[in-house]
């Protein structure tokens, strides 16, 4: 391990971009998005209750929707599983959902299934992930530029 490297960062790949590298992994370390996470901000309790249900992120780029969700993960001690809905498919979606199921069996670790660019989805993905994400495992975050209320079905 490096000098400047944090046991959470050790597995990151050298290759990945500073900004990835470098993304905080606790919530002190987290800067800005105060009024949800500020002490005693409903989210914030949520985390460290580790009671977190599904939660859609939305705003523009670089507001720390993705660095929130691999927070969350790490806070909560869950598995991080990232998809870009631009880029899944269903069978990539079916097997994260059976993975997660098979990791809460064997290990009793939660899954954070981060879904970027969410209202990308289309009809048969969304079918093919409700099911599971209503019983809470694995825990869905979505993150999107646009508006949810009008993007996501």
């Amino acid at each position: 391990m490096d000098l400047f490297e944090s046991p959470a960062q050790s597995k990151k790949s050298s290759t990945e971009p500073l900004a990835v590298r470098l993304r905080p992994t606790s919530l002190k370390d987290f800067a800005g998005q105060s009024h949800i996470l500020g002490p005693g901000k409903l989210l914030t309790r949520a985390i460290e209750s580790d009671k977190i249900s599904s939660l859609i992120f939305y705003g523009p780029p670089g507001t720390g929707k993705t660095t929130l969700a691999t927070v969350i993960s790490c806070e909560t001690k869950s598995y991080f599983e990232p998809l870009n809905a631009v880029t899944s498919n269903v069978a990539e979606i079916r097997k994260a959902i059976s993975d997660a199921k098979k990791r809460m069996e064997l290990k009793g670790q939660k899954t954070i299934l981060f879904i970027d660019e969410i209202h990308r989805f289309n009809k048969a993905q969304q079918d093919v992930l409700m099911p599971d994400i209503e019983k809470g495992n694995p825990v869905l975050i979505g993150a999107t530029t646009h508006n949810p209320f009008f993007s996501i079905v």
